[in-house]
């Protein structure tokens, strides 16, 4: 058994894997962390395994440098991959071979209208065939709009970074009232990226009301926690340890932290 899992980050190699050039965001090099430098700091903070998103800042959809951490990690990383909505199905057997367990839609890059492309029905269907997860990045109300679509693929869903919801809207905005929703009908969400959403400083005091609504409404069975390092695009210095510790203040108990941290994502991630 594990000491914990950090269910949402990003790693970066330039020397050997340079940006994509149709990147809309190249991170420079006070914002990248390499594989090595994150098996370093999840070794500080006593946590066993990771799961690697590929982001869409930097690589977009070229998943080399992803891989290549997940390979050379002795199982402690797997990942989630960005692809085009007509990525093949030789594509998607690589993937799947070198430790990927599902693919991220990334809702504010693309815009919902992604999931009207007419090659998205047979890329959900390929997903749901390997029996994959679908993980999101939405804000405000995108949810709302895309709920529909993602409910009729029927597939294990997860929810990054709370939905970003907007904190002045409240918890019953409908974006997030639909990801609430999805919390009551078995999905996933990941308790990340408060500073993403919130209009506030540390302690993020506007963010409580929607994690503690999506602890209720998914329970600690199916919440799940992930840091986001290397904390791309923030306008201030963000340390993973204080990531870490938020935790605590939305989780004060030892057994529910567990949960989160350890078993829920190593169930659903297939860590062991």
């Amino acid at each position: 058994m594990g000491n914990g899992i950090d269910s949402h980050c990003h790693v970066f190699d330039t020397a050997g894997f340079p940006y994509s050039p149709d990147a809309v965001y190249q991170p420079p090099p006070h914002e990248a962390g390499t594989a090595s430098e994150l098996a370093a700091v999840l070794d500080a903070h006593d946590l066993s395994h990771a799961l690697l998103v590929n982001p869409t800042s930097g690589y977009r959809y070229d998943n080399r440098c992803m891989i290549a951490a997940i390979r050379g990690s002795n199982g402690r990383f797997k990942g989630i991959a960005r692809v085009p909505p007509d990525a093949d199905e030789h594509t998607l057997n690589d993937l799947d071979n070198a430790g990927v367990i599902g693919i991220r839609l990334d809702l504010l890059a693309d815009g919902v209208d992604v999931l009207q492309h007419p090659a998205m029905p047979r890329l959900l269907a390929q997903v749901r065939e390997r029996r994959w997860q679908l993980h999101v990045q939405c804000e405000r109300d995108q949810l709302h709009d895309a709920v529909g679509t993602l409910r009729a693929a029927n597939i294990p869903l997860v929810i990054d970074h709370c939905g970003r919801p907007e904190p002045a809207n409240g918890v019953t905005q409908p974006g997030f009232k639909a990801l609430l929703e999805l919390g009551r009908d078995g999905h996933f969400v990941k308790l990340s990226g408060p500073f993403r959403f919130s209009r506030q400083p540390v302690p993020y005091a506007d963010a409580e009301p929607f994690v503690a609504a999506l602890i209720d409404a998914f329970t600690v069975k199916r919440c799940v926690w992930g840091s986001d390092w290397p904390f791309l695009r923030l306008g201030q210095r963000m340390d993973y340890g204080p990531v870490l510790a938020q935790l605590a203040r939305w989780l004060p108990g030892e057994r529910d932290r567990r949960r989160v941290l350890w078993d829920t994502p190593a169930r659903l991630f297939g860590f062991a």
